[in-house]
Order: C-alpha cells, then structure tokens, then sequence
C-alpha cells in the first residue's frame, strides 16, 4: 500500500523541543546500569481483544528483555486526552502514551514533555510505517510512531439499505440526502451521530470542510491554527443545510460515540441507524457491540460523498494516525518498545485485535474485511489525506472548534459562530 504524507502533518508543528527536567514517578531508568527498568503504558483499549493485544504485546517485549517491566493503565478513549495533560503538566507522565500527531503533538514537544527519537527509531520500523510516520515529526525530529491510519467515511448496514429500497452507496451529498429520506420513510434512523463526546459531531463539519476548502488552504490553517479563508464560512453553512434535513438518530446530543449499545457505533451494531460517520476503526468497535460480539456482516462502507461548488480535491480523505510517544524523561527502552510495537508480526496482530488498518504496509494482508478493503482502495488513491482538525490544531483550538459545532448541532450556534470561536482560540494560544 501506498502511505501518503498527511496533509500539513509536519508542516503543521514546526516547533522547537524544550527540556524539561525531572523523573516521573512511574520509572526506573536504570538502563544505563544494566538493571531493572519499568515502563509505565497508557493506552486507550478497555476491553475486549485491543486490551488483551497491549497485554500479550508488552509480555512477548519483556520476554525479550528480562530487565524490563511494563505497567499497562487502559483509559477510556474519551478521558484520555484531558488525564493524559494533568499528568504531562504535573511532571509524573506515563513513559509510553497514545499520541495521534498534529498540533496536539506539537504542543507536546513545545512544551518539553515529549522524547526525540529520531535516533532511536529502527531502519526496518521507518521503512514499515513509510511515510505516515511523518504525523510525528515535529520541526524535522520524531516523537513517536504510528500503529495504525485511520481514514474515515461513512459505515453502513447493506442489509438497511436494502430494505430502504437504496440500491447504491451515495456519491453526492444530494444523493445521501435522498438516501436518508428513503431510510426515514422505512421507519429506520439514517445516521448515528455520538454528539455527547463532541467530536464526531465535530467529523461532519471537517469533512464539509475538506470539501469546501482547497489543499492550500488547509496546509496555511495547519499553521495559523486561524480561519480566515472564506470556505470555512461555506463549510459550516453546508453542515447547516445538512442538519435542517434532520438526518441523524432522535436524542443524538446526548448519545455517546462508542460506548454500549446505545452508542452511535451501537445503534449501527444492532439496526438501530443505518450509517454513521467514523475513522477506520469503527469495525471493530461496532464487532464489539453486536450481540454476538461478531463483526456486523453487512457492513460495508462508502468516502464522504462530493459537495458541489468547493475547492478540495475529489477523493480527498479526512483521518487520522494512531501512535504512541515516550514521555522526554523515559528510559531508553521506550524507543525500543515502539520499534517492536511495528514489527510486522505484531502490526498483523494488532490489525486482527482491532478490526483496524495496520501502519506497516508489511503487515496489510491481513486485512480482509469488506469495509476495511474499501477503505484501503479509497486511501490509496486520494491525493491526499487530512489529519482530524482538532488534532491538527492542538488541545486549545481543537477544542474550541468541536463545541462550536457542537452548538450548530443544537441549534445554539451557526457558521459564523465556529470561525469566531476558532480565531478567539487562536489568538489566546
């Protein structure tokens, strides 16, 4: 497979790295000794195969290296972020944390808090990963390495569809506007949207965004962090057009993205919704909430369809890049668990754990589900793909943009609203 570089992904951060002294808590650097040495592990699996892959991971690493201990903290997804900073900002950080690139990376290595390993990486884990590794890299270092890419679109149930008398998957945002009125018609929600967590609320306007806005655009707001082109304006209108169709589930502002039955991925899991609009490891989220924990056989999976009159790129994608970073005062042998965690036997794991795309182009062939495959021939042949704008933008900004859109959702904000509400965040940043 063909890794393309992500839009602005470095272009995004060029910051420089701070030091920061101090020891965390959680370690024991006594590598240079020869002695034991604990590496503390955030990541965000809480159940399921994904947890029971980080704990089968670290064991096969300790094994490997017998001085070696690893204590694993799984925390939920949607927690992550915020006890991920107090810890960063408190000095007693986790060696080993999910890092997903962008500006919220940047702001990471601004502030000293993150480890350069551009030294440190293997030849063999670079030439795996190609050139999504460039998501870390900040002012030409690196600062951790990506697991898996996770371009998104919209997950459907074929099965729904069918009953809806929907012979195709939409191309057009006509096209899904009609489809969402055949599914109502039917008595079936079109789309699940988990408004409660802000973000994938948030997913609808970077696509619109994507869209509307042209390649050079969003390479000049990766560095700005601003607003200022006139297409974010008609993004956000184009939402608005969108949710005056009343295409998403009842009580969507209060439905969480992925947790239990009631979710969005859950209402698309058991028939509840017909589609729903998510990164690449949806699968395997959805697998989780069926009720035979299998995945959902008819699921299958179209690109966010074209909207007339903007200046993105046909086939453009909007996703992200899923990895991990050594906190800056880990032992060394943190760089050598994110060498191992790319190696292809365990990148084929993982892509079987999680339902998920593999960062290793080694590791792809393991990669058989029908939604997934999909995915995989969009990717490959978009000329580019855009990093999730709340991570492009780091915490602050990020932030400040998925609750104005949130706002739209509810209907106490508009478009103009989201671009005020980001260029006030930028200008305090």
């Amino acid at each position: 497979m063909r890794l393309k570089k992500v839009v602005a992904g470095s272009a995004a951060v060029l910051l420089g790295m701070l030091a920061l002294s101090g020891c965390s808590a959680g370690s024991s650097d006594s590598s240079a000794s020869g002695g034991a040495v604990t590496l503390t592990f955030w990541h965000n699996s809480t159940t399921g195969p994904g947890k029971q892959y980080w704990e089968d991971t670290a064991a096969a690493f300790e094994k490997l290296h017998p001085n070696v201990t690893i204590e694993i903290q799984a925390v939920q997804n949607e927690e992550m972020d915020g006890k991920l900073q107090t810890a960063l900002n408190s000095g007693d950080a986790p060696d080993i944390f999910l890092a997903r690139g962008g500006g919220k990376l940047a702001d990471v290595v601004k502030a000293g808090q993150a480890m350069d390993i551009t030294n440190s990486l293997t030849d063999a884990a670079k030439t795996a990963v190609g050139n999504s590794l460039s998501a870390f890299e900040v002012d030409g270092k690196n600062y951790g390495i990506p697991v898996s890419v996770l371009p998104s679109g919209l997950f459907y149930s074929s099965d729904l569809f069918g009953q809806a008398g929907i012979t195709s998957p939409p191309t057009t945002i006509a096209d899904l506007e009609a489809a969402d009125s055949k599914l109502t018609a039917a008595g079936i929600a079109p789309i699940a949207v988990g408004a409660k967590d802000a973000w994938p609320a948030a997913h609808w306007y970077y696509n619109f965004a994507l869209r509307a806005c042209s390649q050079d655009v969003l390479t000049e707001a990766a560095q700005s962090r601003k607003f200022d082109d006139p297409c974010w304006l008609t993004a956000g209108n184009n939402l608005q057009d969108f949710i005056n169709t009343n295409p998403f589930n009842d009580g969507f502002l209060t439905t969480a993205a992925q947790q239990g039955a009631g979710s969005s991925a859950g209402l698309v899991a058991n028939h509840q919704a017909s589609m729903e609009l998510m990164g690449a490891w949806d699968p395997g989220v959805i697998a989780s909430l069926t009720p035979d924990t299998k995945a959902l056989p008819d699921l299958k999976w179209f690109p966010f369809p074209s909207v007339p009159g903007g200046e993105g790129a046909p086939g453009a994608m909007m996703g992200g890049v899923d990895g991990y970073t050594c906190w800056v005062n880990a032992p060394k042998e943190c760089a050598d668990f994110l060498n191992f965690m790319v190696e292809k036997d365990n990148q084929e794991a993982y892509a079987t754990a999680f339902q998920t795309l593999p960062a290793s182009k080694d590791a792809q062939s393991v990669v058989t589900d029908p939604a997934l495959k999909d995915v995989l021939a969009a990717y490959n042949s978009a000329p580019y793909v855009s990093v999730w704008l709340d991570t492009l933008y780091g915490q602050n900004v990020g932030n400040a943009l998925n609750v104005a859109v949130v706002d739209m959702f509810a209907g106490k904000g508009d478009a103009q609203g989201i671009v005020d509400a980001v260029n006030a965040a930028a200008a305090k940043s």
